[in-house]
């Protein structure tokens, strides 16, 4: 079934519109009809919905039963720093399919990437676009936020704000998603530091640590930047009961 993003400020009742680039993709490349089904994602939930009028580039369709919440209950915030290429691109299309609620990507010391403000408004304009048709592919209706960059230091108050936050890092010998399950067994939010290529300095784990973030382990291998964020979410997702029906 084709699914798409509804415009909410547009809502009467049970009758929406498409957003304008999901109208022109069911008018001219799916060629869809009135009556047709399809799946609504709207900031409350999925829905089954109908399609009732195509009146030139507006799309009106009409909410029906909701369908399942596909929303994780936990709610975590990815801070990254900032990766090489276009390994960012990658990471917030996973996470966001995944279940992340927010990226925040960190200028770190070991950074090769360094963004002027022009380039990191356009970065965060693509990788906001990236995050939303990873939903619609995935089925969330909640398309996690995307922060402009940020420093170590500026991110310190966005880390505070959490439950518990995880610094994954190789120097850390014991102690790892399982332990922090066990400790904390219904966090409200869960933050998780990746560092960039070439690992996160002594400096920025003792800083982290100093806003309560915990190093932990994710086992005996090193991971790449790309590889360690997506393998902590899907174990802490996995470990909190999201990957259960």
């Amino acid at each position: 079934m084709h699914r798409f993003f509804a415009e909410s400020e547009k809502e009467t009742g049970s009758l929406c519109f498409l957003s304008p680039e999901d109208a022109r993709h069911a008018r001219t490349v799916l060629r869809l009809s009135e009556g047709d089904t399809v799946e609504l994602l709207l900031p409350d939930g999925r829905f089954l919905a109908e399609i009732r009028r195509m009146d030139g580039n507006q799309v009106c369709v009409e909410k029906q039963q909701p369908l399942p919440d596909p929303e994780p209950r936990l709610n975590v915030t990815l801070f990254q720093g900032l990766p090489k290429a276009d390994k960012m691109d990658w990471i917030v299309q996973k996470a966001s399919e995944l279940g992340v609620r927010r990226i925040v990507p960190l200028r770190m010391a070991r950074s090769v990437v360094r963004l002027d403000p022009g380039d990191a408004g356009r970065k965060r304009e693509r990788w906001q676009k990236i995050a939303r048709e990873a939903c619609k592919q995935s089925g969330r209706y909640r398309i996690p936020e995307i922060t402009l960059p940020l420093s170590p230091a500026e991110a310190l108050s966005l880390i505070r704000e959490m439950t518990v936050t995880v610094v994954p890092w190789e120097e850390t010998e014991t102690g790892g998603p399982l332990s922090v399950r066990n400790a904390f067994p219904d966090p409200a939010s869960l933050g998780i530091i990746i560092g960039p290529e070439g690992g996160i300095e002594p400096s920025e784990v003792a800083l982290f640590r100093q806003s309560g973030a915990l190093p932990i382990t994710l086992g005996r291998r090193i991971l790449r930047t790309e590889t360690a964020g997506l393998a902590a979410l899907s174990a802490f997702m996995t470990l909190y009961g999201e990957m259960e029906e």
